[in-house]
C-alpha cells in the first residue's frame, strides 16, 4: 500500500522590540555595528546583587503585537527563570514568561494550500529576554596562525516577544507566508524592524509528518534561517529527509538540527530539550506584572490600520488589483504615499499604477525608501491630474516626472521639458501627420500597396508621430488621422 504523509508545521518567531534600552536595564539596544562589550552593565551581564526594572515599553509593544494578533491579554503574569548553561548566557539563566504569557489564544488568516481562508492559532507571545552574541573564528594576533572564539554580551537582555503558533501550517508555502504577514504586521505597528537578516526577527521551525498508517513521525526542530527563501527551503528539505526515513520503516528522532543555506541540508545539533530540562521557576527578583484595563485599551486605540485590513478596504474603496494591493500595503509608508495622491486628487487606478513602476523604480535604483522620495504625493497627483485631464500624454508626464525627481517643482519641470499643458489636436496635429508622411514615403507607398500585414509600418509613423508631438497626442486620435491620411 502506497504511504501518503500529511505535514504539520508549528512556528516560533522572536520579534526584537523597537525600544532603545533593554528589557532590565539602562543599556541601549543598538547592538549593530557597537564596538563589543560597550553597551553593557552589571545587570545585564548577571552581576550578584543587581535587581531587574521591567521596561514598560517593551510590554507596551507586547501587547500591541498580542492584540493585532486578537490575543486575550492576561492583566496579571510573571517572569520566570529558563535556567541553562552557555557561553552568551552570563547569568546562566535567562528571564523569560513561562507559566503565564502577556497574551495567548489568537490567530492570524492566511490562504491554505486549496486557495481557502485558513486560521492558523496563536498559542501564545511572550517576553522575554535575548542572549548575547558568540563570534567564531576571530584570529588572534598574539598567535599566528590561531583562531578563537569570543563573546559579546551587547544584545544581552535586548527585549524579545516571541510568537508561537499552533500546529496548524501544513506547507513551506504557508509557513512562508506566516512569516512574512507577521513580518508585516510588526513594522506596521512600530513594534519592531522585522530585519531578519540582522537577526532583529528569527524564526524556529517545528516540522512533522503523520504517516497514513497511523504513525506519527517525532517533531524536529530546524534553526538558523535569516530570511523567507531559507525558511521554505529548509521545510521543503526536512520533509523530503522525514518522509525517505518513513517510508523505510524508519523512526524520527525528536532533535534540534540548524540549516546550512549554503549546502541547502539540514543538520543534527543536538537532542531536543523539554520544558523539564529549563528547570523553570518564578522569577525572585520581578514582581508580578499587573496590567489596568485602562491601560490596555489605551494601547488598543492606538493600534493603526492593520496590513489585511488595509487590503480588504483597498480591494472595497479602490477597486484595485489583489496583486496591485499586495505591493502597494507592503509598507505602510508606501500605502500612506499612494492614499494622500489620491487624497490630493490622482484617480487611484492611474495613482497605484505610478507608485508601483515609476516610483519604486526610482527608489529601487538609488536604495533609498519613500520617506526620502522627492516629490511629494501632492505634487505627483498635480502632474498626474494632468494626464487624466488629457493636458499632457502618458510619455510626456513621464519626462516631467523625471525633471522633478531631480528637484524642480512641477510647473519648472514641465518647463524644462518643453512640454505645453495641453493636448496637440485637430489641424496642430494634422500638420505634424502630414509631415511625417512626406518625410517617409518609401513607408507609406508598402502600406498603400497592401503589403504591411501586421501593420508594423504603421506603428512605425505613429511612433514618428508621437516622437514628433512629445508624446502630447492622443494615441487614438494619431491613429485615424493617420488612416484617414493614407487613406486606409
Amino acid at each position: 500500500m502506497s504511504l501518503t504523509f500529511t505535514t504539520v508545521i508549528g512556528l516560533e518567531i522572536h520579534v526584537q522590540l523597537a525600544t532603545k534600552t533593554k528589557l532590565f536595564c539602562g543599556c541601549s539596544t543598538d547592538y549593530i555595528g557597537a564596538v563589543p562589550n560597550s553597551n553593557i552593565c552589571p545587570l545585564c551581564t548577571g552581576q550578584p546583587g543587581t535587581l531587574p526594572v521591567l521596561n514598560e515599553r517593551a510590554v507596551e509593544l507586547g501587547i500591541r503585537a498580542g492584540l493585532a494578533l486578537g490575543c486575550r491579554i492576561n492583566k496579571v503574569t510573571r517572569f520566570d527563570r529558563k535556567n541553562y548553561f552557555y557561553p552568551d548566557l552570563p547569568k546562566a539563566y535567562q528571564i523569560s514568561e513561562f507559566y503565564v504569557p502577556i497574551a495567548e489564544k489568537g490567530s492570524l488568516t492566511l490562504v491554505g494550500d486549496d486557495g481557502e481562508p485558513h486560521k492558523v492559532g496563536i498559542t501564545r507571545l511572550h517576553l522575554e529576554e535575548d542572549a548575547g552574541k558568540l563570534v567564531h573564528g576571530a584570529s588572534d594576533g598574539r598567535i599566528v596562525g590561531s583562531t578563537q572564539s569570543f563573546v559579546d554580551y551587547n544584545r544581552s537582555s535586548v527585549p524579545l516577544a516571541e510568537i508561537v503558533s499552533d500546529p496548524d501550517i501544513t506547507s513551506p508555502r504557508m509557513a512562508k507566508d506566516y512569516v512574512s504577514t507577521v513580518r508585516q504586521m510588526v513594522r506596521y505597528l512600530g513594534v519592531s524592524d522585522g530585519d531578519m537578516e540582522k537577526g532583529s526577527m528569527r524564526v524556529d521551525a517545528n516540522i512533522s509528518q503523520k504517516v497514513s498508517d497511523g504513525r506519527w513521525g517525532d517533531r524536529v526542530e530546524i534553526k538558523n534561517m535569516n530570511s523567507l527563501r531559507a525558511l521554505e527551503r529548509a521545510l521543503e528539505y526536512e520533509i523530503e529527509r522525514q518522509r525517505a526515513i518513513l517510508s523505510d520503516g524508519g523512526r524520527i528522532k525528536q532533535e534540534t538540527r540548524n540549516w546550512d543555506d549554503s549546502a541547502g541540508v539540514t543538520s543534527s545539533s543536538r537532542s531536543k530539550e523539554e520544558s523539564n530540562d529549563y528547570r523553570y521557576f518564578t522569577e525572585p527578583d520581578l514582581p508580578p506584572l499587573v496590567l489596568s484595563q485602562e491601560f490596555i485599551d489605551g494601547i488598543a486605540r492606538s493600534l493603526p490600520e492593520l496590513p489585511w485590513e488595509k487590503k480588504a478596504r483597498y480591494e472595497e474603496e479602490y477597486a484595485l488589483p489583489s496583486d496591485d494591493i499586495g505591493v502597494l500595503t507592503e509598507q505602510v509608508d508606501l500605502a500612506h504615499f499612494f492614499e494622500d495622491c489620491v487624497s490630493h486628487g490622482a484617480s487611484p487606478s492611474r495613482a497605484s499604477n505610478w507608485v508601483r513602476t515609476e516610483v519604486l523604480r526610482v527608489i529601487n535604483e538609488g536604495g533609498g525608501h519613500i520617506s526620502s522620495f522627492p516629490i511629494s504625493p501632492k505634487s505627483l497627483a498635480g502632474l498626474l491630474r494632468l494626464v487624466e485631464d488629457k493636458k499632457i500624454s502618458t510619455t510626456a508626464a513621464k519626462e516631467v516626472f523625471d525633471g522633478m525627481v531631480s528637484g524642480m517643482e512641477l510647473e519648472k519641470a514641465i518647463e524644462s521639458c518643453g512640454v505645453t499643458a495641453g493636448a496637440l489636436t485637430g489641424d496642430a496635429l494634422l500638420q505634424v501627420v502630414r509631415s511625417i508622411i512626406e518625410g517617409n514615403q518609401d513607408v507609406v507607398e508598402v502600406i498603400r500597396a497592401g503589403q504591411d500585414k501586421k501593420d508594423k509600418k504603421k506603428k512605425f509613423l505613429q511612433g514618428q508621430i508621437m516622437r514628433e508631438a512629445r508624446g502630447q497626442a492622443d494615441p487614438r486620435e494619431v491613429s485615424e488621422i493617420l488612416d484617414s491620411e493614407l487613406s486606409l
